[in-house]
């Protein structure tokens, strides 16, 4: 008997991406007051506890060696994807850094390439060069505005360097969420993130506000509730099903810009957006399935 798609985890996914997104304008907000490192190290840390307690009442077992070691190199990777994008987010307008982000699945296709042995087709090459003009339409117009300077255009390569380790990232996430649930891929990747941030903490970490403990806790449980999401959507259907669910980012990073920084949009950077996009589209596979629930 074929299997039907379900719609369940192409809504699990939206609702993650979402999340995330509310959480990325959290992020800025905190990093703007204070400094990137507390604030992503307290998101971390709080999360961690937030969903300690829902996987021990799951049961609470310790990984396989495996998945031990899986958790631990995604959570590695995180640390400086997440670092570079937030520290980007401080110094470019939300809605541009998440349009920047949106090469990432095409940096995945060189990688799968290279870390896989998957060929990589002249179909990827041409969406790859349509990317870059993409990301060249955003980043000149960047340097050509009025507002330009050496720190907007550092937020642009802090961007386009997390972009890279998302990518990374992505290939890593469909293979995590086949070894392990929702509850201990949120549980380990806030632990081993906050664990490797904690080495560093002696000289980078500032002593935490009322304010800051705030945001970062609402930012843990944003966060949370999103790896669980979309561990949950990865789990039930191919990666290449959902991948298309990551420009929805954008539309959310747009209202949150301009809702919480007064951020306007530019034409330039929605033609990139839809010149990154087009390209993903070229590349994508024609035909998807999806595991049932």
């Amino acid at each position: 008997m074929p299997r039907t798609p379900s719609l369940l985890p192409f809504l699990s996914a939206l609702l993650g991406i979402a999340a995330f997104s509310v959480m990325d304008a959290v992020m800025k907000h905190a990093s703007l007051l204070y400094d990137v490192y507390t604030a992503l190290l307290l998101r971390n840390l709080i999360g961690a506890a937030l969903v300690c307690p829902a996987w021990l009442f799951a049961g609470g077992r310790w990984p396989t060696r495996a998945a031990l070691a899986l958790h631990a190199g995604r959570s590695a990777v995180v640390v400086g994807m997440a670092y570079l994008f937030f520290s980007g987010l401080t110094r470019l307008p939300l809605a541009e850094a998440i349009a920047l982000s949106f090469i990432a699945p095409l940096i995945a296709i060189y990688l799968s390439g290279l870390l896989l042995g998957e060929k990589v087709r002249l179909r990827s090459v041409l969406a790859s060069l349509v990317g870059l003009v993409g990301v060249g339409v955003i980043a000149g117009a960047r340097a050509a505005s009025s507002a330009y300077d050496a720190q907007a255009m550092r937020g642009v390569i802090e961007v386009l360097a997390s972009a890279v380790l998302y990518a990374v990232n992505l290939v890593a996430q469909r293979k995590q969420a086949q070894l392990a649930g929702p509850l201990e891929i949120a549980m380990f990747q806030n632990l081993l993130v906050g664990a490797f941030l904690m080495l560093g903490a002696w000289h980078f970490a500032r002593w935490p506000t009322p304010e800051l403990l705030r945001l970062s806790a609402l930012a843990g449980a944003l966060a949370t509730g999103a790896l669980m999401l979309l561990a949950s959507a990865y789990a039930r259907a191919e990666a290449q099903a959902l991948v298309a669910t990551e420009y929805t980012a954008f539309i959310w990073a747009a209202l949150m810009g301009w809702l919480w920084f007064g951020e306007v949009v530019t034409w330039p950077t929605l033609a990139g957006v839809v010149l990154i996009v087009c390209a993903c589209w070229i590349t994508a596979p024609r035909r998807t399935e999806q595991t049932a629930l």
